[in-house]
């Protein structure tokens, strides 16, 4: 998610004691049906392979039915901030730059900058660029929409991005000049995603509070436009006939979202066509969708989320760091990916995945990742440290929500290791939507300690996961606060050098670390399902960012 939800924007160890683990077992294997089949494995026994596209399409098709597993909380990108958000509305809004598939950065509705000096940033919008109105797009438009971010009345959930923004003016017809406070090396990388969506200023005007709301919809340039939203439903885009890019029009005339909250409902409809395809397919289907090659076909490509543990009340039972170090450890993280996620992950004990480092040399990625403590499965540590802390039967809340079976797995074992070490959980299940909503509203974290999200970077920039960890940031829910690593990171904003800003960054990583401000369990993969009737899509989490759903044809 970016939070999400998982949501938005990396992991790593094991899991339980003997009697938990044979529980956990016991819930995944009853979620397999007789005809599972074990997983392939490449040359290398590794069980997966990553895919930078599938199949061009050979041709147009009348419409998509993409599944789901929530509602988007809006589609205004000012508070589009988790997985089903961007996942519908990177196809109908976008930004002054795009995140290709590689997770490279190329010109979208900016065809360029300058950064002349360390306070100024310049943009070259692109001419001939309609809106779904029909009106074309000017720099006046640009402004409107990067000024929402900097708006207490907005109350933009990207509003970070801007921190160090003094001002935003046109400039020239089609220019417009950033000027900073003070120096900032990551704003420009924030551009490829919501914090550079460009939409109609006379909508956004008009629209007021309602702006991308199910009735009002938005305005935007991407190659489909909104068409309607039934709540709790579905929501329809339909191909934009003028749309700028000429190489990316849709192939497809129109495409529907499709809400289906119950996971094993949506792996039943991939298979049976109901569906034509979906993102993050639940792990305990994928084997089973593997296997059935005549539905359809799925793939594994890049991604840059880590599933994390976040501490949201550290003022309980996690107040003392040895509580949550114990927590961590109590957990036997390999096994966990084996139970949970069907073996399709990876170990970290990042926040972050390297990938999102790559402006960085790859020695001080290297360095950046080995500096980072460990707390390697130890059961018995585990229950000392809590026996110290004097939290032994100490409760804290655990929210959840049934997304999918990994999710269900994870919250019952980290409960179990929970138990295992002395400390008291209450599990809380929530609808999905409800989950989504601890990501964006304080309110609905109240009385909750322990949440799960899969956190999605959004730029080639790890500072944008350690910003949100800062005292008082929106994202920062457990209300960590720490002057050093404060410091740290307000000062590698400022760094213009790509090894010196990492090389600032990961000595913030580490301390954060050390507190355990977020426990990082495991590093993800894209999934993707593309049934018997469609190709073309790139699995890659920048489908979060770019249109994807406009490279989809028919086979």
């Amino acid at each position: 998610m970016k939070a999400g939800t998982e949501g938005s924007r990396r992991n790593r160890s094991r899991i339980i004691a003997a009697g938990a683990a044979a529980v956990v077992v016991g819930v995944v294997l009853s979620g397999c049906s007789a005809g599972t089949q074990a997983s392939e494995t490449g040359p290398d026994g590794e069980k997966f392979t990553l895919s930078a596209s599938s199949p061009e399409p050979g041709t147009e098709i009348d419409n998509i039915n993409w599944g789901m597993y929530a509602e988007p909380f809006s589609l205004d990108y000012a508070y589009a901030f988790d997985y089903p958000d961007n996942t519908v509305l990177s196809n109908v809004c976008e930004s002054l730059f795009r995140w290709n598939s590689d997770l490279t950065t190329s010109p979208g509705l900016a065809t360029g900058f300058e950064n002349p000096d360390p306070l100024t940033w310049i943009y070259t919008i692109r001419e001939g660029v309609k809106f779904h109105d029909g009106t074309e797009m000017t720099a006046a438009d640009v402004v409107a929409s990067m000024t929402r971010h900097i708006s207490p009345e907005v109350g933009s959930f990207w509003a970070s991005s801007y921190q160090n923004v003094e001002s935003i003016e046109q400039t020239g017809d089609y220019e417009v000049t950033v000027t900073m406070a003070q120096p900032d090396y990551s704003f420009n990388a924030s551009l490829v995603g919501a914090p550079g969506v460009i939409a109609s200023a006379k909508t956004l005007e008009e629209a007021g509070p309602d702006y991308g709301n199910s009735t009002t919809g938005v305005n935007c340039t991407g190659p489909f436009q909104f068409e309607s939203w039934e709540p709790g439903e579905s929501i329809t885009l339909d191909r934009f006939a003028d749309y700028w890019d000429r190489d990316l029009v849709a192939k497809s005339k129109q495409i529907t979202f499709r809400m289906l909250p119950d996971a094993n409902a949506r792996t039943n409809a991939f298979q049976t066509g109901e569906l034509d395809g979906g993102f993050m397919i639940p792990s305990n289907a994928i084997d089973i969708l593997r296997a059935n090659k005549d539905a359809g076909d799925l793939y594994f490509g890049t991604d840059s989320s880590v599933q994390s543990m976040v501490f949201t009340d550290l003022e309980g039972t996690f107040k003392d760091v040895r509580v949550r170090q114990a927590l961590m450890m109590a957990i036997n993280r390999s096994a966990l990916i084996d139970a949970a996620e069907q073996g399709y992950a990876n170990e970290t004990d990042a926040l972050t995945t390297r990938n999102v480092w790559n402006e960085a040399s790859p020695e001080v990625v290297d360095e950046a990742f080995e500096a980072l403590p460990s707390m390697p499965y130890d059961l018995e540590e585990a229950r000392k440290l809590v026996r110290e802390a004097g939290a032994e039967g100490s409760k804290f809340v655990f929210a959840t929500a049934s997304i999918n079976a990994a999710m269900d797995i994870s919250v019952r074992a980290i409960a179990s290791a929970a138990k295992e070490i002395g400390l008291d959980p209450e599990i809380r299940t929530m609808s999905n939507d409800k989950y989504t909503t601890l990501f964006s509203d304080p309110e609905a974290r109240d009385g909750v300690d322990l949440l799960i999200t899969s956190w999605y970077l959004s730029a080639n920039e790890p500072l944008e996961m350690y910003s949100v960890l800062r005292t008082g940031d929106f994202s920062n829910y457990g209300g960590w606060s720490n002057p050093e690593y404060d410091d740290l990171v307000n000062a590698a904003f400022g760094v213009q050098d790509p090894d010196e800003r990492a090389l600032l960054t990961s000595k913030a990583a580490e301390l954060a670390a050390e507190e355990v401000v977020w426990g990082p369990l495991y590093e993800t993969v894209t999934t993707m399902w593309l049934g018997d009737r469609i190709t073309g899509a790139d699995p890659s989490i920048n489908y979060m960012y770019f249109p994807w759903a406009a490279k989809i044809g028919g086979r």
